[in-house]
């Protein structure tokens, strides 16, 4: 089976590197971090001008409803650039548990920003007191629910909330809503993991040591070509399971496992690649990589922690 993109999404995938490079994605996740979320909004509605916030959204409510693989594309691309905000959440979770929601159109066009938490895997919601919509779903329901206090996480571009439902709950795909969300941090964080290769390579022709440019030793060749190595490998798995939520297959929670594994597992080895090829320097706050760094380090555990997923994958065998 060939997991090859066609030329349609590879131009959508194009058109938001090109609306995301044209903007200062470093200075906006730390404005977003220090409690100024107007440059991160300003972002969120450049994708909505893209169609990216309608992915997911139904038809009937002035959205896109596209394929997953779509969605995945457009993710991997959200990834890469480290858009701060509840992304999983809002793009990709959110349109499912509100798939009878008139409210929906809100997500369609961008003006409404929405998170969710889903115990017990996902106990907290990220950015809830930056969102206009915050979801409880659980056994089945979703509920409205008002955010309480609040954690931080170990990217402080994240905040993590206790929520407390109320109003009545409404049937909605649970079961759905959460392979959505693990397929879309597991976009993120191949995209994530590209980035800091890319940026592994282009410090490693820069960076001269004992007179020689450090990626002409082959202890570097061989890290970052292992780095390369696992994000291609993970990249199949994810369209995948795209495909396999897409045919609704009963194959899909295991099939979305996989490629949560092996996205996490590849990202965090970009990550502690890019850490070695650059240095010290590269963790410090005031170097734009340790963004990209803390990123991963919360997407790893996000939508299940790949010791979670292995369970599933164990259990499907």
């Amino acid at each position: 089976m060939r997991f090859e993109l066609d030329d349609q999404q590879r131009d959508f995938a194009a058109s938001i590197d090109a609306a995301l490079a044209s903007a200062d994605m470093p200075a906006a996740v730390r404005a977003w971090t220090a409690g100024d979320t107007a440059p991160g909004r300003k972002v969120w509605a450049r994708l909505a001008d893209l169609g990216v916030t309608a992915l997911a959204v139904p038809e009937r409510f002035g959205g896109i409803e596209a394929h997953p693989v779509d969605l995945v594309v457009a993710l991997e691309r959200i990834g890469h650039w480290c858009v701060p905000g509840p992304v999983t959440e809002s793009i990709a979770v959110a349109p499912v548990l509100m798939a009878d929601d008139d409210r929906a159109e809100g997500l369609a066009s961008g003006d409404l920003m929405a998170t969710v938490a889903l115990p017990p895997a996902v106990p907290r919601a990220v950015d809830a007191g930056a969102a206009g919509l915050t979801l409880l779903a659980a056994g089945g329901l979703v509920s409205d629910a008002a955010a309480q206090r609040s954690h931080t996480s170990v990217d402080p571009s994240r905040r993590l909330y206790d929520v407390t439902p109320f109003g009545d709950g409404r049937p909605a795909d649970v079961g759905r809503a959460y392979e959505a969300g693990a397929l879309a941090t597991a976009a993120q964080l191949v995209g994530a993991g590209q980035a800091l290769l890319t940026a592994s390579v282009d410090y490693a022709k820069q960076r001269t040591q004992f007179g020689r440019v450090i990626g002409s030793y082959q202890a570097i060749k061989h890290k970052l070509a292992d780095v390369h190595i696992a994000l291609e490998l993970a990249r199949p798995l994810l369209y995948g399971a795209a495909l396999s939520l897409a045919a609704d297959s009963s194959d899909t929670a295991r099939d979305v496992s996989a490629a949560k594994v092996a996205a996490a597992e590849a990202a965090t080895l970009a990550a502690r690649n890019a850490l070695q090829t650059h240095g010290a320097i590269g963790f410090t706050s005031e170097h734009d990589l340790s963004l990209w760094l803390l990123r991963v380090q919360a997407l790893r555990s996000a939508w299940g922690d790949p010791a979670a997923h292995r369970r599933r994958i164990l259990e499907a065998l």
